[in-house]
């Protein structure tokens, strides 16, 4: 062998050997101990400040405040130094920059004293965001189903129900309430740095619509200033993925639209990644897309300075969201709800929107509910009058499809049609079933900027007196907000079974016959009840026709049981039971959805008949 072959067989093995070094996982740093921190104590932080390399900084260690934030757990106590720290202070988005002293990890920095003159900072120790995450992993049980309202699977005025985190969060403004005793104390106590979610696509009228909720659960809406996430498999990760002090993005929702909760990675263990330090919202087990991210700059803040990351390239999921930081596992990918919405707008155009929302019972309704209202205020009105259909279908893995078909009139109609899609979607993953698996949703939206809104004033029958299978006329008379009056003549069949005596004929409005059912609220048996029962439930925008006896009968469950017996009543009224049906003095003999008109009719009205021989 030449020595040219020589050369070029160890630069092959130089090559082969730095490639393996690059694929292999760092070594996690040696954990340094709680017990042996001292005050006066100086190390090194690191943390992204522009693009994706880490920089160093100083920290002193000023002490440790045992018991806080929760019993059994402590905070380390430092003062943070360094030129770019001393311009941002402790910044939003530096959650989990790592803290060592003399090579050893100490820590995450999570904590900071709000309006504080000089960066002093909170740091949860390494061991304890180890020990939570380590914990025996135990057997799920399994969930207990949970009632639901027909109100609630009917419902246009969603409302979200975050959980809180484990420590109140930083508010944009003050922690306390205006004229609150605790006013004078603002800034004296120590709160988890604010979570920066860089929402992009989505407009400011729509941010501040719901902003109070994400700023109530330790988030700080930033709009305007990432940019968008495709929609991309899981990418391959080597040796340099996540390196101690890199940025990280939580992606909530990416495609066409993109929410990203931006940190730091504070330890990478083989695939296992640990970051934040503190709780992103207390989600418990989780299932998000966990993406690397570069950091654009570090906006300085009189109130909150914050850094503004754009996601970059999924490379595993966030499994865990506890009181000590979040965990993640590389190479796992999480399971996303894809959703697409064809929008016919007012002006005769079509625009087609495709994204991915995260799958949490708390956040995926929230989620729902600011894209599609944003998807329909990016094109038309958001306040004023309009009237929006919503037609399309959510489908879950195993079970039908649930139908969509809505339609609203009035000022506020996108916040409605939004809401009566986060509605279902929240009963479905709230339910406590835990075979619940949405694989998708299709929506197509109409919009136009006219109100078609009727009221129902009065309705007449062409006679009172019927025979058993007679067919009658209803006229519902409908009056429109211009003044406008418009008859719509109604056929009602009288079933052949129907006994002598008092008929009630009601026409009205879904929500109106749904808000007069006896059946107000039931617990599903399983996942296939809960389906029917959101398939079933009364539209509000359109009239229903429904024949009432006088008698005794019962709801158990989602059933009526009209004309029972009286050794059936007797039964359920026995001294030996009670409870378990709700008792009913009219009895449902016929019911008749009418298909929808011209118009958004509400209102109600009731007439009686008499069945003769």
């Amino acid at each position: 062998m030449n020595k040219f072959s020589l050369i070029l067989s160890a630069l092959l093995i130089l090559l082969v050997a730095s490639i393996a070094i690059a694929q292999a996982p760092p070594k996690a740093p040696d954990l340094f101990p709680l017990e042996d921190l001292r005050p006066g104590m100086k190390g090194t932080a690191k943390t992204v400040f522009s693009g994706s390399g880490t920089e160093e900084f100083g920290v002193e260690i000023l002490g440790i405040l045992p018991g806080f934030p929760g019993p059994r757990q402590s905070a380390i106590i430092a003062r943070l130094s360094g030129g770019n720290v001393e311009r941002t202070g402790v910044f939003a988005g530096m959650s989990g920059s790592p803290v060592y002293i003399d090579g050893k990890i100490v820590g995450a920095i999570a904590f900071s004293f709000p309006f504080s003159k000089e960066p002093i900072a909170g740091i949860t120790p390494i061991k304890q965001m180890v020990e939570l995450f380590n914990q025996g992993s135990g057997e799920i049980k399994p969930k207990e189903p949970r009632p639901v309202s027909f109100s609630q699977l009917a419902g246009t005025d969603w409302k979200p129900n975050l959980p809180k985190p484990a420590v109140s969060p930083v508010s944009l403004l003050a922690p306390v309430s205006v004229g609150s005793p605790m006013l004078p104390l603002i800034g004296q106590q120590m709160t988890p740095i604010a979570t920066p979610l860089v929402f992009s696509g989505i407009s400011q009228e729509s941010l501040s619509a719901y902003a109070p909720q994400l700023v109530a659960s330790g988030l700080m809406p930033v709009s305007g200033v990432g940019g968008s996430a495709a929609i991309t498999p899981l990418a391959e990760v080597n040796g340099n993925t996540f390196p101690a002090g890199s940025s990280i993005s939580v992606q909530l929702v990416r495609g066409d639209y993109s929410l990203a909760a931006a940190g730091t990675v504070t330890m990478r263990d083989g695939d296992r990644i640990y970051a934040f330090g503190h709780p992103f919202l207390s989600l418990g087990a989780s299932d998000m897309p966990m993406s690397e991210s570069s950091v654009v700059t570090v906006i300085s803040n009189m109130n909150n300075s914050f850094k503004l990351a754009v996601p970059g390239r999924m490379v595993g999921s966030i499994s865990q969201d506890r009181a000590s930081g979040i965990y993640g596992l590389l190479r796992q990918a999480p399971k996303m709800i894809p959703v697409k919405v064809n929008l016919h707008t007012s002006r005769d155009k079509t625009e087609t929107y495709s994204y991915e929302l995260a799958n949490d019972s708390f956040l995926t309704p929230l989620l729902l509910n600011i894209t599609l209202f944003n998807t329909i205020t990016s094109s038309e009105r958001a306040l004023g009058d309009s009237t929006i259909s919503v037609k399309g279908e959510i489908k879950i893995k195993g079970q039908e499809s649930i139908q969509i078909d809505r339609r609203f009139s009035a000022n506020n109609s996108p916040v409605m049609a939004a809401g009566s899609i986060a509605a279902p979607v929240s009963s479905l993953l709230a339910s406590g079933f835990d075979d619940v698996q949405l694989d998708g949703i299709t929506l197509d939206i109409a919009s136009t900027e006219t109100k078609y809104a009727g009221t129902l004033e009065r309705i007449t029958v062409d006679r009172t007196e019927v025979r058993r299978g007679d067919k009658i006329e209803v006229q519902a008379y409908v009056r429109t907000e211009s003044g406008k009056q418009f008859v719509q003549r109604i056929p009602v069949q009288i079933p052949g079974d129907a006994t002598e005596g008092q008929l009630l004929v009601f026409v009205g409005d879904g929500g109106a016959l749904q808000e007069g059912s006896p059946a107000k609220a039931f617990v599903p048996q399983d996942l296939s009840q809960l389906v029917k029962a959101i398939n079933t439930v009364k539209k509000s925008d359109r009239l229903y026709v429904k024949l009432f006896r006088i008698t005794n009968g019962a709801v158990i469950g989602t059933s009526e049981l009209p004309s029972l017996p009286p050794s059936m009543v007797a039964t359920l009224n026995s001294d030996r039971t009670s409870g378990g049906y709700t008792p009913t003095v009219l009895s449902p003999l016929y019911e008749m959805e009418l298909p929808p008109a011209e118009f958004v009719i509400s209102g109600q009205q009731l007439i009686a008949i008499d069945v003769v021989k």
